[in-house]
């Protein structure tokens, strides 16, 4: 069961939610909309390698907005902490976002339970675009889990800005995700 934007503001009241700053007028029929954070994090390697960490470079988006380029990915982050120990959150882009060639967050949209941090975003524009801090970029659903709970406690757990990939983390002596 999806929450209603009515019971996302209860749960935000009661505790059972936590989204940091909310603002009421962000609540939608069934999601809340997100912001974009003020800072992007690119790679700056040619060849990014899965198996090791990569050298990234970060780049603050100014009152003017910067100019997303294609061909590029960017690492951005909401400015709203988000979270929740009960429900499962889900993050898409906005569609008005998606109509100016905008992908946002569409290879890893579901968060766990537990998990209470700024979303870090992947960016990626079709055709250059200018983009600002603080304008709505997603939205998040969130779900009734239903079974045993485990919480998240993960590498990512307490984010604050963009975090790039700790795949390589993963992988045991041998190389081989363990």
């Amino acid at each position: 069961m999806i929450l209603t934007g009515p019971e996302i503001t209860a749960a935000v009241h009661d505790g059972r939610l936590r989204i940091d700053p909310f603002v009421p007028d962000q609540v939608n029929p069934n999601s809340y909309n997100i912001r974009l954070g003020p800072k992007l994090l690119t790679y700056t390697e040619p060849v990014i390698d899965a198996h090791r960490p990569n050298t990234t470079t970060m780049v603050g988006i100014g009152a003017g907005g910067l100019v997303l380029e294609p061909g590029e990915l960017y690492l951005g982050h909401t400015l709203e902490q988000v979270g929740s120990d009960a429900y499962v959150p889900l993050l898409f882009g906005r569609s008005s976002v998606g109509r100016l060639g905008l992908f946002v967050e569409i290879t890893a949209p579901i968060g766990d339970i537990g998990f209470h941090g700024q979303w870090t975003l992947m960016l990626s524009p079709i055709r250059p675009l200018r983009v600002y801090a603080g304008m709505k970029i997603g939205q998040i659903m969130f779900f009734v889990a239903t079974g045993s709970v485990i919480l998240y406690d993960g590498k990512y757990q307490t984010a604050n800005g963009p975090q790039p990939s700790s795949y390589w983390r993963d992988l045991a002596p041998s190389g081989v995700p363990s």
